[in-house]
């Protein structure tokens, strides 16, 4: 697939990570990839994202699309042409746009799954809970603004942690064939995060223990960005044998 320049408003992104055995996550890594590791535990975690305006470039922003996501992602590594890279795979994606949900896999990278989504928030608050329609995701967390990263972190400060996820930008999804990863890497005109306490979290996929046995994956931390302009950039495609392709497919 040929993907446009996407821009858009990244509106609240909140990112819940747990701590993760890296044998227990590499169960779930296709071939090219390994498990990124901090100070000898894996990360893993939900991205739960409002997006707004977003849009091919050549669009107004007044036609851009607003929706709901998550996104489940495993911090990962992988040698390209020599090169070590970071980034995370993301084996599911849910979504509350059902124009995202026909798009996903067809017009721009990784299938989205359609999941209703309840949000309550205002500046310091927030909570979100969603629920797939195929059952599969469930999810609820809340949690307010910190002023400092949780204590319980692998992460030694907010800048550490800041840097980890920064530096993780580039994203790979199954396709809808299954043969290939298809990519994006997110571009943000300002990188912006700050702390959220957490009290609430349950994840049908992290609190299933034959996923991840006991004492295989606890909760980290998370992280709070808002209102930060963004860009999607499409990446070269990776087959199911691990092999990268050398341009973006067209």
């Amino acid at each position: 697939m040929k993907l446009p320049l996407i821009e858009g408003l990244i509106d609240r992104r909140i990112l819940v990570n747990f701590q993760v055995d890296p044998e227990a996550l590499a169960v779930f890594l296709p071939k090219a990839f390994r498990p990124r590791t901090v100070r000898r535990f894996g990360i893993a975690g939900i991205c739960l994202i409002r997006l707004a305006e977003v849009r091919p470039r050549f669009v107004p922003r007044w036609l851009g699309l607003s929706s709901e996501n998550a996104a489940h992602r495993i911090a990962v590594e992988w040698e390209q042409h020599g090169r070590l890279r970071q980034g995370v795979f993301i084996p599911r994606r849910d979504t509350s746009s059902q124009v995202a949900s026909f798009l996903g896999g067809r017009f721009f990278p990784g299938l989205h799954h359609r999941a209703d989504f309840a949000v309550e928030e205002d500046e310091t608050r927030y909570k979100v809970r969603l629920g797939s329609r195929d059952g599969v995701t469930r999810l609820h967390v809340e949690g307010h603004v910190g002023t400092q990263i949780s204590e319980t972190s692998v992460f030694g400060s907010l800048r550490e942690a800041s840097d980890f996820f920064e530096h993780g930008s580039m994203g790979y999804s199954p396709a809808k064939d299954g043969d290939v990863l298809e990519g994006m890497e997110l571009h943000t005109d300002d990188w912006r995060v700050e702390p959220l306490q957490v009290t609430r979290v349950e994840s049908s996929f992290f609190d299933d223990t034959e996923r991840f046995p006991a004492g295989s994956v606890r909760f980290d931390s998370a992280l709070l960005m808002k209102r930060i302009q963004h860009q999607w950039h499409a990446l070269p495609e990776v087959t199911a044998g691990g092999v990268f392709c050398s341009s973006v497919p067209g």
